[in-house]
């Protein structure tokens, strides 16, 4: 059964915790805030849980790297939304921190919350030796070669700048599969799996992440703009190279299906039952929004 309330619950109360407790300007904390609390599956967080439970290892113990980890993710989205950037004015059914606030206190915001998340996850009570391990991933995967790479070459992509699928392919691994991968692996690390077990949780998260944009560019054609928070047609109004646009739509449904078989067969490998994670690859692919 998938506990994803209850990740979800888990991991908002450690962030309402931590910026309640932050020593800042009260409108930077209130513009932290409300992109935080806008809701949101959740689901990089989820991950980290989902390993926890899946090796017994009590959840607590991810609380901070799990808040820094979503704290990382809202930065990212706070950014995105910018003119400059994706320029939109609706994140999640809601005005974008941009509109909300403006241009300069949203770019601080998430100047913030990429900076505190990793002043959250030092502050736990992991061994130094984990901690460091982990804010060494972390800034890997949100960095140059992980999320801020993949978004940049995203970018450059638009326009029809992206002809194959291995390309897009390469960008998605970064924009959005980084912090997924990221989510296993920091489990991995807290619960002290074994170094085959590491591997196979990393594989999960290079299907998953490729899964989860796949998805993602199939909901952009067919989904439901009062479900999704956001206007549908968006990428082909940008004219983004898309998996629906490069491959079809039944090519894009088939190319889901093998890494959601890929996905699986890695978490066949795990030396623990892997039922939690299964559950949240099906809530990934099976989604409306």
């Amino acid at each position: 059964m998938i506990a994803l309330t209850e990740w979800k619950d888990q991991v908002e109360s450690a962030l309402s915790a931590y910026i309640e407790r932050l020593d800042a300007p009260e409108r930077l904390r209130d513009a932290m805030r409300y992109s935080l609390e806008a809701g949101g599956k959740r689901v990089r967080p989820a991950l980290i849980y989902a390993v926890l439970d899946a090796y017994g290892v009590e959840r607590a113990k991810g609380d901070e790297v799990a808040a820094a980890l979503e704290m990382i993710h809202t930065y990212s989205l706070i950014h995105d939304d910018l003119p400059a950037m994706d320029d939109d004015d609706v994140r999640r059914g809601r005005p974008t921190n941009h509109i909300k606030f403006d241009e300069a206190t949203a770019i601080l915001a998430g100047d913030a919350l990429l900076t505190n998340a990793f002043s959250c996850l030092l502050a736990s009570n992991l061994v130094a030796e984990t901690k460091v391990a982990l804010a060494v991933k972390l800034a890997e995967a949100a960095g140059a070669s992980g999320m801020v790479g993949g978004q940049l070459d995203d970018m450059l992509g638009e326009r029809g700048g992206v002809e194959s699928v291995e390309e897009l392919e390469s960008i998605h691994r970064r924009k959005t599969g980084a912090l997924l991968v990221f989510a296993l692996e920091a489990g991995g690390l807290i619960a002290g799996v074994s170094a085959s077990d590491a591997e196979s949780l990393k594989n999960f998260g290079r299907h998953l992440g490729i899964a989860f944009q796949i998805q993602d560019d199939i909901l952009d054609v067919t989904g439901d703009a009062s479900k999704i928070g956001k206007p549908v047609g968006s990428d082909e109004q940008n004219d983004k190279a898309t998996y629906p646009k490069l491959l079809g739509m039944d090519g894009a449904r088939q190319a889901l299906k093998e890494q959601v078989d890929g996905a699986n067969a890695s978490i066949d490998n795990l030396t623990v039952e892997g039922g939690t994670l299964r559950a949240l690859l099906d809530f990934v692919v099976q989604r409306d929004h």
